[in-house]
């Protein structure tokens, strides 16, 4: 935990920005794996985290915007559970550790709501993304899980959003303790890479080195030589010469905030030469799309320079045609880059998203578009000094999406269909740094790592 200054202080700023009524706060419970004393490693509810800082299941919390108060809710654990997990704090103690005077049993939270509603008074609360919460709101509050979404408060998802984009010194300091296990990670990573070596071996050595540094995985660990697939999880393959291994994945720090760094890593340390052209596209994409971040630009202006970077490096290599500016406006350099450049970063590795994408990523001034590719794009609107984002620029050769567009004639101005039969089975390679938009500009965190192919080759031959 922070002290608990930090705690007071994000809740006063919140019942500021809320105004009048309750804002409800639901933490998370133990999911069971396979049967309830066999759990899933707990993930406290990342908002509850970020206003009350207490990470153990079982907990609630309140807050009275006109009457000033903040109660916590939660019960002292029995001796039965100290036996199996360990004493814990009585409540009281618990609360004052994070700045809370009031402390009530789990089961009085439904009485203070109930009066609430009879008074007529506001309930803010925040979109459940687990089935537990929607039970736990349609109890206390009557809801039916089908009336849900249009009860959900937008003042609050807009006051949490205001809040937590912007990062104090301490939580990109804690972004940072993530991204120095990260580096361990791909240390281990890229001297692995070698032909022979099992991907499973690769994944499970890094989330053994995430383990070990504090909170395990932020999110589950992207290691594949089929790079086209954006998210294999799957660990299936013995790596060859000659193969590209795609790798997203990052820690989470003591505190709970996260790191998301992807890497290409040729295995055995050499591109080919039809590797190096692409993967220098993506390079340069991805270097020119951060050193385009700074305050007050629109991240969608990030993201087409990264698309241009793009498209325009495929046009040399003969597989895009025409005026690059107009394919691009077309959309047609989505065939080989169809998501978005990047995201927030922060307790989420998709930072807040779960508060709604459109109100994280968007606002009244930037729209969503619906073009494929663009409309992926998750994180839009200007950023701001405090903002942490992730550059994340990519070329994919996914053969179903070449049948599909090539069977339509889709973009057949900007796309070179008759040269594309050969790199079918090419794969994939995407570059993905962490960026902390700074009031002069940005700064990349943490330590390097190796990302140009002088230094992957070096890591990869340690």
């Amino acid at each position: 935990m922070f002290d608990a200054k930090t705690y007071t202080q994000r809740r006063r700023l919140l019942r500021k920005r809320l105004g009048s009524g309750l804002a409800l706060f639901l933490g998370n419970e133990e999911s069971p794996m396979n049967f309830a004393d066999n759990a899933y490693p707990f993930r406290q509810d990342s908002t509850f985290l970020y206003y009350f800082g207490l990470d153990t299941p079982g907990l609630a919390a309140v807050l009275d915007v006109d009457g000033q108060k903040e109660i916590l809710f939660g019960d002292d654990i029995d001796i039965n559970a100290v036996i199996w997990m360990g004493d814990l704090p009585k409540m009281k103690d618990r609360a004052a550790s994070v700045g809370v005077r009031l402390t009530r049993p789990a089961a009085a939270l439904a009485g203070v709501l109930q009066e609430a509603a009879r008074k007529k008074r506001k309930i803010h609360f925040l979109p459940p993304y687990r089935a537990e919460h929607l039970q736990k709101l349609e109890s206390l509050l009557g809801l039916k899980p089908a009336r849900v979404s249009a009860a959900v408060s937008i003042d609050f998802i807009r006051a949490v959003v205001a809040q937590r984009e912007v990062k104090s010194e301490a939580e990109v300091a804690e972004i940072e303790a993530a991204l120095f296990t990260t580096r361990r990670m791909y240390d281990a990573a890229m001297r692995m890479a070698q032909p022979g070596v099992r991907e499973m071996d690769i994944a499970g050595r890094m989330e053994g080195i995430a383990a070990a540094g504090g909170r395990g995985l932020a999110f589950p660990i992207i290691l594949s030589r089929d790079g086209q697939i954006l998210h294999n999880h799957s660990h299936i393959h013995r790596l060859k010469k000659g193969d590209l291994m795609v790798v997203d994945a990052g820690a989470a720090s003591p505190r709970g905030y996260a790191s998301d760094i992807t890497r290409t890593i040729p295995v055995g340390g050499n591109f080919t030469s039809r590797q190096l052209d692409v993967y220098e596209i993506v390079r340069a994409a991805n270097e020119n799309a951060v050193a385009a971040v700074r305050p007050g630009r629109s991240f969608k202006d990030v993201h087409e320079t990264a698309v241009l970077t793009i498209a325009s490096g495929l046009k040399e290599l003969g597989l895009m045609k025409g005026d690059v500016e107009a394919a691009v406006r077309e959309g047609a350099h989505a065939l080989f880059f169809p998501h978005g450049v990047g995201h927030q970063l922060g307790l989420d590795a998709h930072d807040m998203e779960n508060l709604g994408e459109d109100f994280v990523g968007y606002d009244a001034a930037t729209k969503r578009s619906g073009q494929f590719g663009l409309k992926s794009l998750r994180l839009a609107k200007p950023v701001r000094p405090g903002f942490v984002v992730t550059v994340e620029p990519g070329v994919y050769f996914i053969s179903a999406l070449i049948d599909l567009w090539q069977a339509e004639k889709k973009h057949a101005d900007f796309i070179a269909y008759g040269k594309l039969e050969s790199w079918r089975r090419f794969g994939g390679i995407r570059v993905e740094d962490d960026v902390l938009v700074t009031a002069a500009g940005r700064r990349i965190l943490g330590k390097a790592i190796p990302k140009t192919p002088v230094d992957l080759a070096a890591a990869i031959r340690l």
